[in-house]
């Protein structure tokens, strides 16, 4: 089964079984990556639930092929994820969580802009990965809307509805890596989300200080320049307009007390 994504920017199509991509003939992207269980165990709740096997595929430097010059040159990079159906034992289908290397070119841990495209999504983001975690937000976000995680944020992206799978296109640093380690020295983030039914519920991780989650919905940002357009159709548009996400250096006024 395949689901047609081009409403979004790109002429490519989503399949669940199983799960990957496939692209139009002006669009190119890799073999996806699958994340399986047994990946992501170290950063679940119940390291020893039960699941999907291969929990989400992902696709890094997905582009039309006219584009590919351009977002070198700017040290851009588009990402395609899509999740299973199902559950991880208590808690919903998610990502690992985890917190962006520093890339060489900035100096900057690089921040993310997610779309989401299918289903219903949960962004968890906290401020930092040291046992006093900061602000934690929870962003939720259906179809069409847009996330922005800032630098250096530790997050996740979770599934907000079992039954239906999540996709999303996201923005990134070229330079993107993941780093782990501290996320799974704590056995995950600062808050779990569980399901209740069909609902999500939070859990305090008593490996972290305390504090408050805030669970919000989605702003338009517009102090980045962003419009309610696809947020790949944006670069289209105006190739500049995210220059922030690779250069948060350029904005860096912009970061400072940033609320999702």
């Amino acid at each position: 089964m395949a689901e047609p994504s081009s409403r979004f920017g790109l002429d490519m199509a989503v399949h669940h079984h199983p799960l990957g991509f496939s692209y139009g003939e002006e669009v190119t992207g890799p073999m996806p990556e699958i994340r399986r269980l047994e990946h992501i165990r170290a950063s679940l709740r119940d390291p020893h639930c039960c699941g999907p096997e291969d929990v989400y595929a992902i696709a890094m430097d997905v582009a039309r092929m006219q584009d590919r010059d351009e977002l070198k040159k700017r040290m851009l990079l588009f990402g395609v994820v899509t999740y299973a159906a199902g559950r991880l034992g208590e808690e919903p289908i998610r990502s690992q969580g985890h917190v962006h290397r520093i890339s060489q070119h900035s100096g900057w841990s690089p921040p993310e802009l997610y779309e989401i495209w299918q289903g219903k999504a949960i962004v968890y983001m906290q401020e930092y990965v040291d046992d006093d975690p900061g602000r934690c937000f929870a962003v939720i976000a259906g179809p069409g809307e847009k996330v922005l995680v800032p630098p250096g944020w530790g997050h996740a992206t979770i599934s907000a509805d079992p039954d239906t799978p999540l996709t999303f296109g996201a923005w990134c640093d070229r330079e993107y890596g993941f780093e782990y380690e501290a996320v799974r020295a704590h056995k995950g983030l600062a808050w779990y989300p569980l399901l209740q039914g069909k609902n999500v519920v939070w859990q305090h991780n008593p490996r972290y200080i305390a504090g408050r989650l805030q669970v919000v919905t989605p702003r338009h940002y517009t102090e980045f320049g962003l419009s309610s357009a696809p947020i790949y159709q944006q670069f289209i548009d105006e190739p500049a307009r995210f220059q922030f996400i690779s250069r948060p250096d350029k904005v860096a006024e912009l970061w400072t007390q940033f609320h999702p």
